[in-house]
């Protein structure tokens, strides 16, 4: 199946669903302190969507083989990669956790995708420098966007600004289409070599997710069977914008 090209009135949607989503990760973010729990979180996103009238694009998601997600935002905390369930998880944040709030929007049939990075109180030194890594790494992977340029540009931006940094990315994750569904192709590895890989179209949603740890990039799925964590127990971080590929360069539609 073909990279899907989205029309201008999509793209319109887009940007609209884009900036609501922005909107609500922010405020949920604003509550992301000690005390705080990640089923107050997901409980807080839930609510800000729903008075937009939009919905959740992750609640019930599933794929191949997979039990549908339960949660309407991902709550990963330190060693949780990806796919932390929020809803239902009791567990209050403490000082020095880092935290990791990802939420997909659904807004008028169309779906943007993004993540926010935070600690909780005063965080290690190590974990400041983890999470502006992987925050440079995403604006690294965004500059290497346009229309044909293809996903190992990407991937090679990604992975250079990252171990240049003494970090390693998470091979087995990684970026992805967006927009009918909320994984589509193409893939969008966090490695690569230039010039290999899908080549970027005009018209193409690419949801850009560097997901990074000092550890060896290993994961594992937890018991709850939608939570990925790296195998040695390191820490990890995201950072993730649902991006347009224009004729020139990008646009980012979830700021």
């Amino acid at each position: 199946m073909l990279p899907n090209i989205y029309t201008e009135e999509e793209i319109e949607i887009l940007r609209e669903g884009g900036k609501r989503l922005n909107f609500i990760l922010h405020e949920v973010a604003k509550i992301v302190k000690e005390g705080s729990t990640p089923d107050d979180l997901n409980s807080l996103a839930e609510k800000l969507i729903y008075e937009q009238r939009d919905s959740p694009a992750f609640l019930n998601y599933t794929t191949d083989g997979h039990r549908p997600y339960p949660s309407s935002l991902c709550v990963s905390v330190n060693d949780e990669a990806v796919h932390g369930i929020g809803k239902g998880n009791k567990v209050p944040l403490k000082e020095g956790d880092i935290v990791n709030i990802d939420l997909g929007l659904t807004h008028k049939g169309l779906i943007t995708d993004k993540t926010l990075m935070l600690g909780v109180g005063k965080i290690e030194s190590d974990d400041i420098n983890l999470i502006e890594t992987t925050k440079l790494a995403l604006e690294a992977g965004i500059k290497a966007i346009k229309a044909g340029n293809t996903t190992g540009d990407i991937g090679n931006a990604i992975e250079t600004l990252v171990k240049s940094r003494g970090f390693n990315v998470m091979k087995e994750l990684g970026g992805h289409g967006v927009g009918k569904d909320v994984h589509e192709k193409p893939f969008v590895p966090n490695f690569g070599r230039k010039g290999e890989g899908d080549i970027l179209k005009e018209g193409m949603v690419i949801a850009l997710e560097p997901i990074v740890t000092k550890g060896e990039g290993k994961i594992y799925t937890a018991n709850d069977g939608h939570t990925y964590r790296s195998i040695d127990g390191a820490n990890v971080a995201q950072w993730e914008d649902t991006v347009l590929v224009t004729k020139g360069g990008f646009e980012i539609l979830t700021r």
